[in-house]
């Protein structure tokens, strides 16, 4: 990708998810990830309907009449995105590649984040760490991290999700919110990983899909190369019983899992190339 069409991809993707990250999920994403408490901000007189125990004694009694205490949410968060960026995330058939729906995303909550005070850092991955990048606030950090999401090239096609997972939770020892956004394929032992880093942060997973990958059309015999292994077979798309068994597989696939993000207490969403992804995010901020 040229400079030119990488600018123009970048700009583009920053208009379409500010507006969104301010009009719809700033207040979602807001409610959803509590501050870290409550600090005392100042003191105001006494209003019919303010609770009593908020009430400062001292300065009620300097002033003679009644004061209360205000305070307000400590807010500042650091949020982490942890994307998948191995072979099988530069495939799509439909509207996008996985890849470039993962950016968009992962500037919708940038720019809700950033919206809201918190800092953002991003790990992209294979089977290794390819890049980190700290947290930091600011447009120009977030434009860095979309530029970084379409235009990184890894050193690996492969993916070993729960390796990743292990490196984030040693070198991020502060809690974070933590999106891992993946389309999971090949994740294998998850579980254990899974549990040991929702413990310290609050994590949250996007399964990111192409309906190709659960569905086969009808296409006659197509020869399929695995963009992370380089291995390659012919398919009859033609043959009924392929798509079934195709179909199937897939769907004990998610099952499973779906199964391992439920045992190990992760938020989980799943949101698909061919479909928006605004009602997904938005019944993942209201179900927290």
């Amino acid at each position: 990708m040229d400079t030119k069409e990488l600018i123009k991809k970048v700009r583009k993707i920053e208009i379409k998810t500010r507006g969104l990250s301010s009009q719809v999920f700033s207040g979602e994403y807001h409610s959803a990830f509590k501050g870290r408490g409550m600090a005392f901000a100042e003191v105001r007189e006494y209003m019919p309907g303010d609770e009593i125990r908020t009430i400062d004694w001292n300065v009620t009694a300097r002033f003679n009449t009644p004061y209360v205490k205000v305070f307000q949410e400590e807010r500042e968060l650091t949020m982490m995105l942890l994307v998948d960026i191995s072979g099988s995330s530069v495939f799509g058939t439909k509207n996008q590649l996985k890849r470039e729906l993962i950016a968009e995303l992962c500037a919708v909550l940038s720019f809700s984040a950033a919206q809201n005070n918190d800092k953002i850092g991003v790990i992209l991955f294979t089977d290794q760490v390819e890049l980190f990048i700290p947290p930091k606030k600011g447009k120009k950090h977030i434009l860095r991290i979309i530029r970084e999401l379409l235009e990184f090239e890894p050193q690996s096609t492969k993916t070993d999700l729960s390796h990743v997972l292990r490196h984030f939770n040693n070198a991020i020892k502060k809690r974070s919110i933590a999106f891992v956004i993946s389309d999971f394929m090949g994740s294998t032992g998850l579980e254990e990983a899974l549990k040991i880093v929702n413990k310290r942060h609050d994590l949250i997973a996007l399964q990111v899909n192409d309906p190709f990958e659960e569905e086969l059309p009808k296409l006659g015999l197509i020869n399929l190369k695995d963009a992370e292994t380089g291995e390659s077979q012919w398919i009859n798309t033609s043959s009924k019983k392929v798509r079934t068994k195709w179909k199937a597989e897939a769907i004990a696939r998610n099952k499973k899992l779906a199964n391992s993000f439920k045992k190990s207490g992760v938020d989980f969403v799943k949101i698909e190339t061919n479909k928006p992804y605004i009602i997904p995010l938005m019944n993942l901020f209201k179900r927290r």
